[in-house]
């Protein structure tokens, strides 16, 4: 056990050099300019204000367009998309910072009318009980139920990975640090994980072996693209929302942490529920993967900074992502190491809408 190490001691995640091990953990905000899901200088502005983050995780982004699922989410398929992520990565650049791109489809978690065949995809021909945000003609957002799919054909499985390593040269050509996979809460990569979700009896479904198998070939490539040590993975292994309650999903994640360590990448970051009456990630788990992961471990689900520690100080995680925190406090940081109080945000303006509730949030110290 090591009693030196806290959320400001500086941390080595791969060829970066974190100052601190304060993690902006990926936020949905649905703020990117239409048409086309472009980021654009509002969302630049959002981001460097946070760049005394260790590593600031993006929103999650859709490697393509049958990767959408949500109303307004950023893109990284588009030359207009690149374009407007250069800007984020030059203002976070600018003010010290390093940033990774979350690379996100959300397979079964859509709705018809992001789909030119009204049909989003998933391993398996299986709806799940979920809704997602969508804006209507009439330009409010709504919480919908989300469409049937249709299973994805092996030849539609290589073309998604091909969308995979397309989404991470885009990121390189972007400016970003590194790359994070979305293989969570309940999106495209966790449904080929969960039995649940995944019913398929060719080389992508039935064991573990084959369940993991589309995870790790994305992997692959798009380690192939930006290098493994730029390589991140977001797993999920204690949700259960959405129709993903899996029996066998421990042993299977377990199983492929082990195969993304052989792999190289740097790291591992596990989406932890984060509501008041969520299931704790039991200790034991957090061993075993400490034992088949050598790379770095990111957690995020309410921490505070008591909590942080105790998982930091015992060695079991080297890094802490905080959500919530970083919308209303963007010199979260610094009021941590302060001591100063933290600012509350506004529920109402997550998702859509403006600089309200988005990037006129003060710093503490500055009060601008």
């Amino acid at each position: 056990m090591s009693t030196s190490v806290s959320l400001f001691t500086a941390f080595e995640l791969g060829p970066l050099q974190l100052p601190n091990r304060i993690v902006m953990a990926p936020m949905t905000r649905s703020r990117s300019s239409q048409p086309g899901d472009v980021p654009n200088a509002m969302m630049a502005a959002y981001y460097a204000q946070r760049a005394s983050a260790g590593l600031i995780l993006s929103e999650a982004t859709q490697i393509s367009p049958q990767g959408k699922g949500y109303s307004f989410t950023p893109g990284i398929y588009s030359c207009a998309q690149v374009a407007g992520w250069r800007q984020v990565t030059d203002a976070v650049h600018g003010q010290g910072g390093r940033i990774f791109l979350q690379l996100w489809h959300v397979g079964r978690m859509s709705h018809a009318s992001f789909h030119a065949d009204g049909q989003p995809v998933a391993p398996s021909a299986l709806r799940a009980d979920a809704q997602v945000w969508v804006v209507g003609d009439d330009g409010v957002g709504r919480m919908v139920e989300v469409s049937p799919p249709r299973a994805l054909s092996q030849a539609d499985i290589q073309a998604v990975i091909e969308d995979y390593r397309l989404a991470a040269r885009h990121a390189r050509e972007a400016g970003f640090d590194g790359v994070e996979i979305h293989a969570g809460n309940g999106y495209l990569i966790d449904q080929f994980l969960r039995t649940t979700s995944n019913l398929r009896n060719d080389a992508y479904g039935g064991s573990r072996e084959n369940r993991i198998r589309f995870l790790l070939e994305v992997a692959a490539a798009v380690a192939d693209e930006i290098g493994a040590q730029r390589t991140g993975v977001r797993l999920a292994p204690y949700i259960t929302a959405r129709g993903m309650d899996c029996a066998d999903v421990i042993p299977t994640i377990l199983q492929a942490a082990k195969a993304l360590g052989a792999q190289g990448i740097a790291y591992l970051h596990l989406a932890e529920a984060d509501w008041d009456d969520a299931p704790q990630i039991p200790e034991p788990f957090r061993h075993e993967l400490r034992q088949v992961f050598a790379g770095a471990i990111i957690v995020a689900g309410r921490y505070d900074e008591d909590r942080a520690q105790a998982l930091l100080e015992a060695g079991l995680v080297d890094l802490i992502a905080f959500g919530r925190p970083f919308v209303a406090n963007p010199d979260l940081p610094a009021r941590l190491a302060n001591g100063w109080p933290m600012a509350q945000f506004d529920g109402s303006r997550l998702f859509g809408g403006d600089e309200l509730g988005y990037s006129d949030y003060p710093a503490f110290m500055t009060g601008k």
